[in-house]
């Protein structure tokens, strides 16, 4: 990762270049007085000779001398257009003889990687060292003098700045930086000295700056930078005042750097001080509202060790929240009273509210492809009403919500003159927020994916979601369409429309072997109820044509399809549902909490009458800067509530023939012919009642996988069944399942906003039904996982141990997926 260079220090020293260009000129003679009756300029290239008379101080009918020569010879000195300038007099002409600087035909830089190569380009050409321009050979010495510099404050002390310049034609030159970084110097030691109440370990915890280590070989937290050491001195220095060391000081810090320039070794002296402890708290000022209220703010209590953390806080919290009521620039001043004899602190908190200031205008910026519309729709905070902080903050939150944008920044502005109004600009930075695809993936569960894909989740930068797909792999062939408008009235009532058309073959998906073809139309409606709160109702029409043959599917499904006496189910399907959503992050949350319900419920007149009901929770905490908790659970449960199928059939038994004429091969079950009803008076071979009841085995719950209890194969966990004329178990799913997780996050390998690594503790299973709950058959894995957002589409690796598991479980311990889009 590159660092934005300095430009305002940059362009400092490379100013002083020319303000310190040396005087080559002379002048060919002392001249007497006398008045020019013409001027003559020799010497012009790419110059017009009326620019040199436009900065010439001397024009035809003035008597000079040597002093107005001289002048003027400085005059055109400083314009910086010529390298050498001379004047000679020629009876009554004045002959100013120039020579050019070079034009800068060509400027490159390269080799440059801890400096951006813009951010460079740039600050050359704020002072005048750009293509086009003049070149002046001190100049780019300063610009040599000043990178070597920069890198050394960045640890790199190897670092060569090599610039050539090539003379061309025309009075022309190509100029070209070479950059050869080097490696930066390692951080081999670092010494603190006169610590005594901390150990070393514990004050530098939170340093950037590390000793060499196993990890620094991806983090390089051991290469030395002056400006990263400053930040952990500061750091130190908090440490010590948050636990009430207001005299602690860091008396000096010596750098020294080995005679190889490759190691670094920090020492630094302390001087501790006593401890101080708080002897009182006062408010004073025009605290505005109560001050009760404000005094309930107050988390620094006398008695209690002073600490400054503690008091930035409550100084923040008092502003934010006259800030909530319109006082944007309310400040608290916080005056200590230390008296050192007895080690004590007394505090003046000085409640200073300004000006109470309302919103002058909402300013968007950087939503290239976003309407204006789109972004104000989710603002919290309004034109014309009193600024109020939180409302800014739930404006910020919604905006990272829409998923549009790779960060969200709000700011306000004063308005000039006019000390009580302010401009609310808010700042984005887009990201992919729609695709075209034509790609392949690949998972451990359904192979290679072919996919072809429209999405759009931000329209035309409407904010509509709209959809076309159509993939295919080794158990699924799908085309979907849907349409979703996040607004479709100006109350947030959201309207979306799905249209899909599936053929499913089960015997790849790691469950029952049946074969289906289904196809839906279905209308979403969502209702926000509160700021984090939505109900969603649909309604929607769908047919699911099951195929499955005795000998091949589990004997129940076969059962429940000859009991019903239909394998085509047509299903009215109504669902409502309800979501709270708090998380502070729609990629990449680290704190707040994720909940769904949805009851879901095949309406009178379908196929077969049932109910499933399922419920979500994600909450995420935040441990410290590094760590991340997340906790999740989820429980699904399923149910018929309309008529049993219940049928007496008569079956004639099949056979199991060599249908491939190869005897090392097992023969294969062929079914006798279809079931008869009523049984015949003549002998069937067996007889059978048989029941459709509970919820519809294509409508199951499956666990198992990286989305549920990793290190189980996907949707293997729960009841299975065999095939007549086979002993081999399938899944079936069932109409309970628990799962749970416990995930921590920790800081990422790949340097990566949408990359994260975790460990986890995932527990789960499934039940054919409540009565067949039980806790003693929970499985349980534990594991580390990588997710990583990376433009190809998201990846997910994890490597799980099973530790509660059976024999017959199918285990896998790596499971990975990648490709698609989100």
């Amino acid at each position: 990762m590159t660092r934005p260079l300095p430009r305002r220090l940059l362009a400092l020293a490379l100013a002083s270049a020319f303000a310190a260009a040396p005087v080559t000129s002379a002048l060919a003679e002392v001249f007497s007085p006398f008045t020019v009756t013409d001027i003559r300029v020799d010497g012009l290239q790419r110059i017009a000779a009326g620019t040199v008379f436009t900065y010439l101080p001397i024009e035809r009918g003035d008597t000079v001398d040597s002093a107005k020569v001289a002048d003027a010879i400085r005059a055109l000195y400083k314009t910086g257009f010529f390298e050498d300038v001379r004047v000679e007099k020629q009876g009554d002409i004045l002959v100013v003889q120039v020579t050019e600087r070079p034009a800068i035909n060509k400027l490159t830089i390269s080799g440059n990687k801890d400096i951006k190569t813009e951010d460079l380009t740039k600050g050359l050409t704020e002072i005048g060292l750009s293509e086009g321009g003049t070149f002046d050979r001190l100049a780019l010495d300063r610009v040599t003098q000043e990178l070597t510099r920069q890198y050394n404050n960045r640890g790199k002390y190897n670092v060569e700045i090599t610039p050539t310049v090539t003379r061309l034609d025309r009075n022309r030159v190509d100029v070209a930086i070479a950059v050869k970084e080097g490696a930066a110097a390692r951080i081999r030691h670092i010494n603190l000295v006169g610590n005594e109440k901390f150990p070393e370990q514990d004050l530098r915890d939170s340093w950037e700056s590390r000793e060499t280590n196993w990890k620094s070989f991806y983090k390089r937290d051991d290469q030395y930078s002056r400006e990263k050491l400053s930040g952990d001195l500061e750091k130190l220095n908090s440490y010590y005042l948050d636990r009430g060391y207001i005299d602690f000081t860091v008396d000096n810090t010596q750098v020294e750097i080995s005679p190889n320039r490759q190691d670094m070794f920090i020492t630094a002296g302390l001087t501790e001080g006593e401890q101080y402890k708080v002897s009182k708290v006062d408010v004073t000022g025009d605290t505005i509202l109560p001050k009760a209220e404000i005094e309930k703010r107050v988390l620094v209590k006398p008695g209690q060790v002073f600490s400054r953390r503690l008091l930035e806080i409550t100084t923040d919290s008092i502003s934010a929240m006259l800030g909530n009521v319109g006082y944007a620039f309310a400040h608290v001043n916080a005056t200590p009273d230390v008296d050192r004899e007895n080690k004590t602190v007394g505090l003046n908190l000085q409640v200073v509210p300004g000006p109470r200031v309302n919103v002058r205008r909402i300013i968007f910026k950087g939503n290239t492809r976003t309407s204006d519309e789109v972004l104000r729709r989710e603002m919290r905070q309004f034109e014309g009403s009193w600024y109020s902080q939180a409302a800014l903050d739930r404006s910020k939150i919604r905006l990272q919500g829409l998923g549009y944008f790779e960060s969200v920044d709000v700011d306000s502005q004063p308005v000039a003159g006019t000390p009580d109004q302010v401009d609310v600009v808010v700042t984005v930075k887009e990201t992919t927020s729609g695709s075209f695809v034509f790609g392949l993936g690949y998972s451990q569960l359904s192979g290679l994916t072919t996919q072809i894909q429209v999405s759009q989740n931000n329209f035309l930068g409407t904010g509509n979601r709209v959809s076309v797909q159509a993939n295919r792999n080794s158990f699924l062939k799908r085309y979907d369409f849907s349409f979703v408008n996040p607004y479709f009235t100006d109350s947030g009532v959201s309207l979306g429309y799905n249209l899909w058309w599936r053929e499913f073959d089960n015997s790849n998906y790691n469950t029952a072997q049946f074969n289906s073809t289904s196809g839906a139309a279905q209308m979403v409606l969502g209702i926000p109820i509160t700021e984090t709160d939505t109900i969603s109702a649909m309604f929607g029409i769908d047919s699911n044509e099951i195929f499955a043959s005795r000998g091949s599917a589990p004997d129940p499904l076969v059962d429940y399809i000859d009991a019903v006496g239909n394998r085509t189910f047509h299903t009215l399907r109504g669902q409502v549902g309800w979501s709270r959503n708090t998380l502070d992050n729609f990629l990449t949350p680290n704190t707040g909490m994720l909940q769904r319900f949805s009851a879901e419920v095949a309406l009178p007149g379908s196929t077969v009458e049932y109910f499933k009901l399922n419920y979500e929770i994600s909450k995420f905490w935040r441990i410290n800067r590094h760590l991340v908790l997340n906790t999740r659970a989820e429980i699904g449960y399923g149910d018929s509530y309309g008529k049993d199928f219940t049928r007496n059939v008569c079956y004639t038994a099949g056979t199991f023939q060599d249908t491939d004429n190869n005897p090392t091969t097992p023969n294969v079950y062929v079914p006798g012919p279809a079931p008869t009803e009523p049984c015949l008076p003549s002998s069937p071979d067996y007889a059978k009642t048989i029941t459709a009841t509970g919820l519809p085995f294509f409508e199951n719950f499956y666990a198992g996988g990286v989305r549920s209890v990793r290190g189980f194969s996907d949707n293997t966990l729960g009841p299975r069944a065999t095939a007549t004329g086979s002993t081999f178990l399938q899944p079936i799913g069932g109409a309970v399942k628990t799962v749970g997780s416990v995930e921590m996050f920790f800081p990422s390998l790949i340097n990566s906003p949408g990359a994260r690594v975790s460990a986890f503790l995932d527990v789960g299973n499934v039940f054919a039904s409540r009565g067949a709950f039980d806790a003693g058959q929970l499985r349980a894995s534990t594991g580390v996982a990588l997710l990583w957002r990376s433009p190809m589409g998201p990846i997910s690796i994890s490597y799980a141990f099973p530790f509660r598991k059976e024999p017959t479980d199918k285990l896998e311990r790596l499971q990975f997926t990648f490709g698609g889009v989100f």
